[in-house]
């Protein structure tokens, strides 16, 4: 009888043991673009695991410090690190989901996907250059909306910040004198304007300000129930920002040659696709100082790529495609312990 109770003892105790084990947390930092995804499974993957994710969306440059410093387990970035910087930091990078960045205003009267801007007048108004909505330029380019005679205040991010390097890279593109005097980079010499701490910061902003234009990831306008404009793309269409849209532009996307899964999808050609467009990655240091640590975090985003397509496609993010998750997963065997043997499997 003792020894049966015994046994029962030592091995609820074992239980106990296990799921304290199991009890951990992951933390993370950086990008505001993917935030609502990261929480949405970081709230299922707790109810399956037991495993919490404690991400600070901080903005991606914050995030990438973090991850250099190794005060948090990942770094989370919009701006992709080209493989000489992640050889310089001994980092790895894989992409999670793709989203979509789009331009929002506060104009008295207008609705979302009235209001139509090209490129080039976009980089104006951020210039400063065009300065209320009633301006020649964009009449033209909006018959039959009535633009206010209003000033336009220009919102934009205050940190550093991958939303902002996938926006102002896209205005680069787009406006020779932008490129010249501006550029596209995660932190910018605004030329003028407001600026907001993430995205939420700016989505502030814009909502409290009459006039105000600014842009912020999509899962952030449409959680917020904000007005978006139309942006033109390569094809010259007026497109709206979707997740298909999304996808439209994700589709050529040749991954399996992107060194260091390096990948831009701005201003792409095809028809429908959206011209802000932009995968976020993870940062993960290849030689792990704690392997179980190690192995948690990639646990994780495994998980995500099984069971959160479906909380993704709710967001209006997209998902990737298996075949790329496959890709990604085999990239995970740089990811070492101090024995240099992977620390997922």
């Amino acid at each position: 009888m003792l020894k049966t109770l015994g046994a029962a003892f030592g091995a609820a105790l074992i239980a106990g043991v296990a799921t304290l084990a199991q009890a951990a947390t992951i933390s993370g930092a950086g990008a505001t673009f993917p935030a609502p995804v990261y929480a949405k499974w970081a709230e299922s993957y707790k109810a399956a695991t037991g495993t919490s994710l404690n991400y600070q969306a901080i903005g991606s440059g914050g995030g990438i410090k973090q991850i250099n410093a190794k005060t948090v387990d990942f770094g989370a970035s919009d701006k992709p690190l080209k493989p000489d910087d992640l050889a310089a930091s001994g980092l790895v990078m894989f992409p999670t989901v793709i989203g979509g960045v789009v331009p929002v205003v506060n104009l008295p009267g207008v609705k979302s996907g009235q209001v139509r801007l090209t490129g080039a007048q976009l980089a104006d108004i951020y210039r400063g250059v065009i300065k209320k909505w009633n301006d020649p330029l964009l009449v033209k380019t909006n018959p039959g909306v009535a633009l206010p005679a209003m000033p336009i205040t220009v919102v934009h991010r205050s940190d550093g910040s991958g939303t902002t390097f996938l926006f102002t890279s896209y205005l680069t593109m787009k406006a020779a004198h932008w490129a010249q005097q501006v550029g596209g980079n995660d932190s910018v010499q605004w030329p003028t304007g407001l600026g907001g701490k993430g995205n939420d910061g700016v989505a502030a902003f814009v909502k409290q300000t009459p006039g105000a234009i600014g842009y912020v990831e999509y899962a952030y306008a449409k959680q917020n129930g904000m007005t978006y404009t139309l942006l033109q793309n390569k094809a010259g269409k007026f497109v709206t920002p979707t997740a298909d849209n999304f996808a439209a532009a994700a589709a050529g996307a040749k991954w399996q040659s992107a060194p260091g899964f390096y990948l831009l999808l701005l201003d792409q050609a095809a028809p429908n696709a959206w011209p802000i467009t932009g995968a976020t990655f993870i940062l993960v240091h290849a030689k792990q100082d704690t392997p179980a640590k190690g192995k948690e975090v990639l646990a994780f985003f495994d998980w995500a790529y099984k069971n959160g397509d479906a909380a993704a496609d709710q967001l209006d993010y997209v998902p990737l495609p298996g075949s790329v998750k496959e890709l990604i997963r085999k990239s995970w065997t740089k990811v070492t312990g101090p024995d240099s043997k992977p620390v997922y499997r």
